[in-house]
């Protein structure tokens, strides 16, 4: 029996009533969103159901959105995979724009060890209860988070990137 996205659907609804929301497929991959309060439960649920065994985290991420309402500036996402029946799905979580912070899944997916790293190391988001929770890419001493979109994409005062020097005037001389 292949795993449909009706049964998929049908299943955390049954599990999760409201808390799982916003179901909808994206290209080759369905998608969902829960809240950060529900991230554990609805993880280990969709590894250990002997229907769904998406028993394999392929990656988590974060992003920013700045220009969201303050409770949904950042965001996890978790992309997880059945190999059996070789389906993905998607989990988004926003979280609050001031102090972003969700809890580990280290102790499910040894592997987010590190995912989880670089994403609050690129975006400041805090795993609550990781092991060891610090930058993994960026110097210690940093006190920004380079992805977060809190800064103009190009210094303005910069002379070398100036566009007389590639030819790209719009005078004509």
């Amino acid at each position: 029996m292949a795993l449909e996205n009706t049964l998929i659907q049908d299943k955390l609804i049954e599990t999760f009533d409201t808390n799982v929301f916003n179901f909808q497929q994206e290209r080759d991959i369905f998608s969902i969103e829960t809240s950060a309060d529900k991230i554990t439960a609805l993880i280990l649920f969709l590894k250990n159901d002997a229907d769904l065994q998406f028993n394999f985290l392929t990656d988590l991420c974060g992003i920013h959105y700045p220009d969201n309402e303050l409770d949904r500036q950042f965001a996890v996402v978790y992309h997880m995979h059945n190999w059996i029946e070789n389906k993905r799905i998607r989990i988004k979580v926003y979280l609050d724009g001031e102090k972003p912070e969700i809890k580990t899944i280290s102790n499910i997916f040894l592997s987010s060890n590190w995912m989880e790293r670089e994403t609050y190391d690129f975006f400041g988001i805090n795993f609550i209860g990781h092991p060891q929770l610090k930058r993994i890419l960026n110097m210690d001493e940093m006190v920004s988070f380079p992805m977060r979109k809190e800064f103009p994409m190009e210094d303005s005062g910069r002379t070398d990137k100036d566009d007389r020097f590639f030819g790209r005037t719009t005078t004509n001389c």
